[in-house]
């Protein structure tokens, strides 16, 4: 691989190659907004135009290849929102346009996620049929008390059946459980796991309920929220179980089987690029002379007008060289078994001079591991991880 070029001196930036490229597409709408989701997602007031949103999510596509002409994509990923409630029909007609006008992966990832819905759950080999090969679920619980105090829409039994015909049509599939729920006890929390293991999820996805600004939980908080020591007691036991299942920890919240780890969100961590299409959808793009970051317009109404106007790209702007190293690690530092320190001078074009003094610091607090070139964060780093990632925020002078 050519090495990346830095020359402070003449303020010259080269990248010389660049990072794999994925493409997320985002689906705005959920039949109800989650109290504790703080993701662009909107209730719809009339029936979905599915036509429509498909064709703007086309259009989009078209007017952003210049910016990634020949390059080849690694990876799809649907998110929301809620995707799955497009029917398989319109997912079949957004795959087979993207298969036209993308250099797609033969073996490409196309990930989709779904609620566990009747209604989605009955149009699961749609999707398979269609091209998805990964299907993430959120499911949040198997207990129908904490389903209820999360405001989900669907039950413990649509939850177990959702991951029952995810098994049947797909190789790989991702649930998504949270812990720290109002009320919930350790032995709670472990039962969710266990009943994800008896499902047969290859991949599992676990959250702390965070209070996020602009919900209804940050307005009103829930009662009864387990406290810090008991959140930390659940973490660590469901780590040790997911462990001596055989999954791997590969990332803060991302649990996998060897061979299921998402490929869309390693991308992410190992700072490669995305394009992001659909309402709201966030970017990183790299040149040879620049990094940039777009973000669609938010407001679905807003985007679909934009996408008429050939305007729905709300803000782009490069990434200013100050912020890669901070950007570069505050992805990198979520992956458990850490990354090659040469991967920094290639993602970022910056010299690993850039953060030695950081590393130094993190290595004296005990946050970091560092073998040769290879780079980890301690369990204290993992911890304490937003401390951590603190180390390498720009001078503020």
């Amino acid at each position: 691989m050519i090495p990346l070029q830095f020359h402070p001196r003449a303020a010259a930036w080269r990248l010389d190659s660049l990072p794999p490229l994925s493409l997320y597409i985002h689906f705005p709408w959920c039949v109800r907004k989650c109290p504790y989701c703080d993701f662009n997602s909107h209730e719809p007031r009339s029936a979905l135009d599915q036509d429509g949103y498909i064709d703007a999510l086309i259009a989009d596509l078209e007017s952003a290849l210049p910016l990634i002409w020949g390059r080849r994509v690694q990876t799809v990923f649907m998110g929301g929102g809620t995707p799955s409630l497009f029917s398989p029909a319109h997912i079949d007609r957004l795959l087979r346009a993207l298969d036209a006008r993308l250099k797609l992966n033969p073996d490409a990832e196309i990930t989709l996620e779904a609620n566990p819905g009747t209604l989605e759950i009955a149009q699961f080999a749609g999707y398979r049929a269609a091209g998805v090969n990964r299907l993430s679920i959120g499911v949040q619980s198997f207990h129908p008390g904490h389903l209820s105090a999360l405001g989900r829409i669907h039950g413990a039994d649509e939850a177990r059946r959702a991951a029952e015909q995810a098994s049947r049509h797909f190789d790989t599939f991702n649930l998504d459980i949270m812990y720290a729920l109002p009320g919930q006890t350790l032995e709670q929390a472990l039962a969710d796991v266990e009943q994800a293991l008896a499902l047969g999820a290859r991949h599992l996805s676990a959250y702390h309920l965070t209070l996020e600004p602009n919900t209804l939980f940050a307005a009103r908080p829930p009662a009864n929220l387990p406290d810090d020591d008991l959140a930390a007691d659940m973490q660590e036991a469901i780590e040790a179980r997911l462990a001596a299942a055989g999954f791997v920890h590969y990332e803060t919240s991302a649990f996998a089987l060897p061979g299921h780890q998402a490929r869309h969100n390693l991308n992410y961590w190992t700072f490669g690029d995305y394009l992001g299409i659909g309402a709201g959808a966030h970017g990183k793009l790299s040149f040879h002379d620049r990094i940039q970051r777009d973000m669609r317009h938010k407001q679905p109404a807003a985007y679909l007008a934009g996408v008429a106007q050939g305007s729905q790209v709300q803000t782009s702007q490069p990434v200013a060289h100050a912020d890669l190293a901070f950007e570069f690690m505050m992805n990198a530092l979520r992956l458990t078994e850490g990354f090659a320190l040469s991967l920094f001078n290639e993602r970022t074009g910056l010299p690993l001079s850039t953060i030695l003094p950081a590393l130094e610091q993190a290595q004296a607090r005990g946050w970091v591991q560092r073998d040769g070139d290879w780079l980890r964060p301690t369990l204290a780093g993992q911890r304490f991880l937003n401390d951590l990632l603190g180390l390498f925020l720009p001078d503020q002078d």
